[in-house]
């Protein structure tokens, strides 16, 4: 059955639009993490698949890393989750398998084979930002600010050397951002957490993680 909905989101992916009316956020999140604003409405969803970057004061011995922002690659995932929403829950574990090279798997995330929809990646300020371009249409572009945290499950998947999942987040955009969108949550997170301490680790390091992104708007 997991292979025949895998099989079908070959061809999903690549959909121009997907009913997101009926995807729900988990009501662990919306019981933490809050609901959407009133009157947005769920835009896209996307599997980010990327690094968090740390960075670690190695003169120190009791240092511990530091967060300095994150990577990522956006894959379409919103017509997975429209149509199949248990499938659309492990797609941030079988994407932490695959690490993306310089041609970005062909421009399709194996093996689900879905398309590209943008990059995530901070600033120089250190503002997150996320580029919307599905089949290399912009959406928009979304500045964001933390607006809510919570740890992940403790069932959630470590990652490729057994890290931690990082936070789900709730992210409010602020300006200069286009497109109508408003919010963005980061859930059902995989790997991505930085070890204890700075001990053994260079200056600057990368961990893999994975993710969902949830992307609402008030645009009609």
């Amino acid at each position: 059955m997991l292979a025949t909905k895998v099989q079908a989101t070959r061809y999903l992916s690549a959909a121009p639009v997907c009913d997101l009316s009926a995807a729900k956020l988990p009501q662990s999140a919306i019981e933490t993490l809050g609901e959407p604003e009133q009157g947005l409405s769920l835009m896209h969803i996307a599997i980010g698949r990327g690094t968090q970057n740390y960075t670690c004061d190695t003169k120190n011995a009791t240092a511990v890393p530091v967060a300095t922002g994150a990577i990522a690659t956006l894959f379409n995932a919103s017509c997975v989750g429209s149509l199949y929403p248990d499938l659309l829950d492990k797609l941030p574990i079988v994407a932490m398998d695959f690490n993306l090279t310089e041609e970005e798997v062909s421009r399709r995330l194996g093996p689900s084979n879905l398309a590209i929809s943008g990059h995530h990646l901070f600033t120089g300020a250190g503002v997150p930002l996320f580029k919307l371009e599905p089949d290399g249409s912009p959406i928009g572009d979304a500045y964001c600010a933390k607006n809510g945290s919570m740890p992940a499950p403790l069932t959630a998947q470590t990652g490729q050397h057994g890290e931690a999942a990082v936070a789900w987040l709730r992210l409010k955009v602020i300006e200069p951002s286009s497109g109508g969108l408003r919010e963005v949550y980061r859930i059902h997170t995989v790997g991505g957490s930085a070890p204890a301490s700075c001990k053994g680790q260079s200056e600057a390091f990368e961990v893999q993680y994975a993710t969902q992104y949830w992307f609402y708007s008030d645009a009609s």
